[in-house]
C-alpha cells in the first residue's frame, strides 16, 4: 500500500478482517448466477438508466488475501439487488490462493484471479461451474493487478513484488497457456523511497492499439505494442509523473484522448493526454484530492460510462472523491468527498449499468455500495456495509 514493499499489501488491514469470515459460508456449491449480457452506451439520463436496470439477483464476485489472518477462503461468492444495491452472501470458489484482483473475459464466460504470492500466479475459473482451470505463473513477485485484452486472446498482468508484466495467452475454453510475454522495468531509476519497480496495473488503451502499465515504484507509465498472434511486448514509449508521486492506477475517458491517473505516494491525481496514433501519455499537474494534509493513499479511479464524472477511493480519508469532467475530458473538477462507511477502500466498482458503485474496504473487512446520480455524479449509500474477509476486490456482474 506504500513506498515500504510490496508484502504490506497483504498484511495492512488483516488483523481487522476476523469478524467477517462467516460472511461467505465457507462452501462453492451454490447455484451459479445467470449470464449477465454485456452493458448498453450510456446516454446519461436518468430514464434510460432506470430502463435499462437489469432484475432480479445479479452476481458478484469478492475478492480477498487466503494467507492472513482473518482473510477469506478463496474468491467470494455473492449477489446484489441491482435496484436496491442489497447484497448476499452464497459461497466461496476454493482452491484459489489470495486472489486479490479480478477481472472477466469479454465473452463473460471466464473468471480470471491474480494469486499474489512471492511465486505469482494467475487462475481461470469457469463461471458455469466455477470449475478452476488452472494457474500459470506470471515469472514475477506478488501479481496485484490483470486484465483482458478487448479481443479476447490475452490476459495481461502487473507483478507489484518485481516490476514487471507478463501476457498469457487463452484458449477457447478460456483456459490460460503458458506465458509469451514478460517484461521487468528496469529503468528510469526507481523514485524517491522506492527501492525498485513496482507495477501495480496493466491495461489497454481505448482504441485497442497499445497496452500500459503504471509503475508506482520508477514513476512511470509505460507504453507498449502487443503483437497479437506472438502475444509479446514492445516498449514505444514512456512517461513521466513527478518524483515521488507513486502511481497506482489509470482510467481513461470514454473519448479516448484522455486519462486520469490516482497517484498513492503524494496523494494527487492527475489528467493525462493520450496520442492514439504513437500511444504517447503525457501526465499533467498534479491535482489535490480534497482530502485534506492528514495521511491518505489514493487507490482506484473511475470514469462514469458518459464520462461526465469521476470518483477516487482514498485510503486513509476513507472516503470517495467526486469530481466533475470538463472541456471533453481535459479537465478534472474537484466537487468534494463522500465517507465510504468503511476503512481503507482498496478498489472501486460500477454495476454494468452505472446506477451502483461498489466499494471494497480492506481492513473493515466490508464492501459498501453507493447509488450513483447520473445527473450530478451525487452518491448515496444503499443500506448497510456487507461483511466480507479482508475486502480487497469487488466485481460486479
Amino acid at each position: 500500500m506504500d513506498s515500504g514493499g510490496w508484502s504490506r499489501r497483504r498484511f495492512v488491514g488483516a488483523l481487522a478482517g476476523g469478524a467477517a469470515a462467516a460472511a461467505l459460508p465457507a462452501c462453492d456449491n451454490a447455484p451459479a448466477p445467470a449470464t449477465t449480457p454485456a452493458p448498453e452506451p450510456e446516454t446519461g439520463t436518468s430514464a434510460s438508466r432506470e430502463a435499462r436496470r437489469p432484475s432480479g439477483p445479479r452476481p458478484l464476485y469478492l475478492g480477498t488475501y487466503t494467507s492472513v489472518e482473518g482473510g477469506g477462503k478463496g474468491i467470494g461468492l455473492a449477489t446484489y439487488d441491482a435496484a436496491t444495491g442489497r447484497i448476499t452472501g452464497s459461497g466461496t470458489i476454493t482452491g484459489v490462493g489470495d486472489p486479490s484482483y479480478l477481472a472477466l473475459h469479454p465473452d463473460r464466460r471466464t473468471l480470471y484471479a491474480v494469486d499474489e504470492r512471492d511465486d505469482g500466479a494467475v487462475t481461470a475459473v469457469r463461471l458455469a461451474d466455477r470449475k478452476v482451470l488452472g494457474s500459470r505463473g506470471t515469472g514475477g513477485a506478488a501479481p496485484c493487478h490483470l486484465s483482458v485484452h478487448p479481443g479476447g486472446r490475452w490476459l495481461l498482468s502487473a507483478n507489484y513484488g518485481s516490476g514487471s508484466v507478463a501476457v498469457h495467452p487463452i484458449d477457447a475454453s478460456g483456459a490460460l497457456g503458458e506465458r509469451t510475454g514478460l517484461v521487468r522495468h528496469t529503468g528510469p531509476p526507481p523514485g524517491p523511497g522506492q527501492e525498485g519497480p513496482h507495477a501495480h496495473q496493466f491495461v489497454t488503451s481505448p482504441d485497442g492499439g497499445h497496452v500500459l502499465a503504471v509503475d508506482l515504484g520508477t514513476d512511470t507509465v509505460y507504453t507498449y505494442r502487443l503483437d497479437d498472434k506472438a502475444g509479446t511486448l514492445t516498449e514505444v514509449a514512456q512517461a513521466r509523473t513527478r518524483p515521488g508521486a507513486g502511481p497506482r492506477h489509470l482510467t481513461f475517458h470514454p473519448g479516448g484522448r484522455h486519462a486520469y491517473l490516482a497517484n498513492e505516494v503524494d496523494n494527487t491525481v492527475a489528467v493525462c493526454s493520450y496520442d492514439p496514433a504513437s500511444g504517447r501519455v503525457e501526465v499533467g499537474e498534479a491535482q489535490s484530492t480534497g482530502t485534506g494534509s492528514g495521511t491518505n493513499y489514493p487507490a482506484q479511479i473511475l470514469v462514469t460510462a458518459d464520462g461526465r464524472h469521476a470518483f477516487l477511493a482514498n485510503r486513509g480519508h476513507n472516503s470517495l472523491t467526486r469530481y466533475a469532467v470538463e472541456a471533453d475530458g481535459a479537465r478534472l473538477r474537484l466537487l468534494g468527498t463522500v465517507p465510504v462507511g468503511g476503512d481503507f477502500p482498496r478498489q472501486i466498482a460500477f454495476s454494468p449499468d452505472g446506477t451502483l458503485l461498489f466499494a471494497a474496504n480492506q481492513k473493515s473487512s466490508t464492501v459498501t455500495v453507493f447509488h450513483v446520480d447520473g445527473a450530478d455524479g451525487g452518491l448515496r449509500r444503499a443500506g448497510e456495509a456487507f461483511p466480507s474477509p479482508v475486502a480487497v476486490c469487488a466485481l460486479p456482474l
